[in-house]
């Protein structure tokens, strides 16, 4: 309703909004987003969607922006001064571009679209370690195979190889759509062991998907790369599977000897 009754008369509304005889202002979720520090009454669940629609819609400009480029994944860190967006990618030196140019245009184009002050966001760039145990890497890659006219099997099976020589535990490529003919249909390659579901299956799978746009119709591409396990944390997560176990061997016991040398320092000790 855009009036209430009060008292037989009708009172609009906007007489209760803060900006009542001022023009209505409008906020996008981007720019809810910048300006969490200004509205610090923001909801948490308004706060949350927000930063989740800034980090789909950064995350999608920078896919078809960096997608020769190696791209695979985007870290947006939040400081009470600045915003760090640390961008992923197999090629940096690509990324920053002749002597940061490129890095600079991503940086003033963030800016401007979501409504930073100047100053307020900086865009680094970080090679991956390890682009066989990326799925994101592995997806443009096959996704630019299929486009240079590569049979499926012969790309899909080149992407299996490469990860497997790379030290994961298994992968799983899936392809669907009109491969041959009119007819569309999905074909399956794997390899290793791969875990679907449970926690070890958030943990320990990294999974992309990518479209590709084929001369007869759109092509769907899945990679997913079963991890593995890391104690420093480097090329997979830190914590073990739950049905590893891990036996250790039994302490030496002591000798005679050694156990009268250790009662016998304890009595010096003693006396």
């Amino acid at each position: 309703m855009n009036s209430l009754p009060h008292h037989g008369v009708f009172i609009p509304s906007s007489f209760f909004s803060p900006y009542f005889g001022l023009p209505q202002p409008t906020f996008s979720t981007t720019t809810i987003s910048t300006m969490q520090a200004a509205r610090s009454k923001m909801s948490t669940k308004r706060k949350f969607v927000a930063d989740g629609v800034f980090y789909s819609e950064l995350n999608e400009l920078l896919t078809r922006e960096l997608a020769e480029d190696g791209y695979a994944g985007v870290e947006v860190r939040t400081t009470p001064h600045r915003t760090e967006i640390i961008i992923r990618a197999t090629r940096t030196q690509n990324v920053l571009g002749e002597k940061g140019q490129r890095i600079r245009e991503l940086t003033s184009v963030v800016q401007k679209r979501f409504d930073f002050a100047d100053g307020a966001v900086e865009l680094y760039a970080e090679r991956v370690q390890n682009r066989g145990l990326c799925a994101q890497a592995q997806a443009e890659s096959l996704k630019f195979k299929l486009l240079g006219g590569l049979a499926v099997r012969r790309a899909c099976y080149g992407v299996v190889r490469f990860v497997m020589e790379a030290s994961a535990k298994g992968v799983e490529v899936i392809v669907t759509g009109k491969l041959r003919g009119q007819r569309a249909k999905a074909m399956k390659f794997g390899d290793g062991y791969m875990i679907k579901t449970g926690h070890a299956g958030q943990v320990y799978t990294d999974t992309a998907v990518r479209h590709v746009l084929m001369r007869q119709g759109v092509i769907g591409i899945k990679v997913s790369i079963m991890l593995p396990q890391d104690p420093k944390g480097v090329i997979g997560p830190k914590i073990p599977l739950d049905d590893v176990v891990t036996i250790l061997e039994p302490a030496p016991e002591p000798t005679a000897a050694e156990i009268a040398a250790q009662v016998a320092a304890a009595e010096a000790a003693a006396a």
